[in-house]
């Protein structure tokens, strides 16, 4: 009973992963339906005009590799069914061509004279599909007078402190505030001192009378 619960969990995982591979791999395109890749019987200009092409999708060209091919070209090589410089050739009877650009791109049969019969055909690859994009976050708007003046937010700067101004005198002559201050002695006049002598005279002719009494 385990057994086959578990391979009936295996085979429905098996489809999901196919179903997702078919959903993230794009659309298969067979070129041609039912005809295939042939030079009759098929408007393959009539047969690109009915789908769409996105980068992702697939071309499966089946033919027989016996007398056909598949050539990818330029543009003017495909107007002019020229398959002597092809971009890429494929002749494996069933191929299969990834889209993997947008813009157009240009396939004919490399065989001379099947290209000029019709079988040729021309596509338009579009981009992959985006999924959503988000909305910008608007942006507050500034006022005129914000972005006019950027230095309004700016912290106001302190005014310089300012210092006294000294004298000149102060100033030109810093040593005398610290220079060693001396007393001026004053010299006895002449006349003080002729004074004092003849007082000094007086005294010692006293003292010489007294002693020779």
């Amino acid at each position: 009973m385990a057994l086959i619960k578990c391979k009936s969990f295996l085979a429905s995982l098996l489809v999901l992963v196919a179903l997702l591979g078919v959903a993230v791999g794009g659309t298969v395109h067979k070129v041609g339906d039912s005809n295939g890749w042939t030079m009759m019987g098929v408007d393959y200009e009539a047969w690109a005009s009915s789908r769409t092409f996105k980068v992702g999708d697939s071309l499966v060209f089946e033919y027989n590799n016996e007398y056909h091919d598949v050539t990818q070209v330029t543009p003017n090589n495909f107007e002019l069914c020229e398959p002597s410089n092809p971009l890429t050739t494929y002749q494996t009877g069933s191929d299969t061509v990834k889209l993997t650009k947008p813009g157009v791109q240009n396939f004919i049969c490399g065989v001379p004279g099947h290209c000029d019969a019709g079988q040729k055909l021309q596509i338009h690859v579009l981009p992959a599909s985006l999924g959503p994009v988000a909305a910008p976050v608007p942006r507050p708007v500034r006022s005129p007078s914000s972005s006019s003046s950027p230095s309004a937010s700016l912290v106001p700067v302190a005014a310089p402190v300012t210092r006294p101004v000294q004298s000149p005198s102060s100033s030109s002559s810093p040593s005398r505030a610290n220079a060693p201050q001396y007393q001026h002695q004053i010299a006895p006049s002449p006349l003080q001192s002729g004074a004092s002598k003849l007082v000094s005279w007086i005294g010692f002719s006293l003292l010489a009378l007294i002693l020779a009494f």
